[in-house]
């Protein structure tokens, strides 16, 4: 299963849990696996049928660069990484 390292605006959802295995071989399934096991974790990541403006996945330390349909290996680590505003 896939590590999930969930940013801190987003542990509403999964009970402040920081680390989450879930089931995907691509970040669209991994989302629809958390949103099955955490409620609202799919509306706060997506946005119709494409990754939220402002966020960003790193699958392995490598940013991904084809959104929901990029490969998530059996053993990956997961960061959905919300952008910083500020001024």
């Amino acid at each position: 299963m896939a590590t999930v390292h969930v940013p801190p605006m987003m542990q509403k959802f999964t009970d402040g849990e920081r680390l989450v295995e879930v089931e995907g071989t691509n970040v669209r399934m991994v989302i629809e696996a958390l949103e099955a096991k955490y409620p609202g974790t799919g509306k706060w990541l997506r946005e119709g049928s494409q990754l939220r403006p402002g966020i960003a996945v790193a699958i392995d330390g490598e940013t991904a660069t084809m959104g929901l349909i990029q490969s998530v290996g059996p053993d990956s680590e997961v960061h959905f990484i919300p952008a910083i505003g500020g001024g």
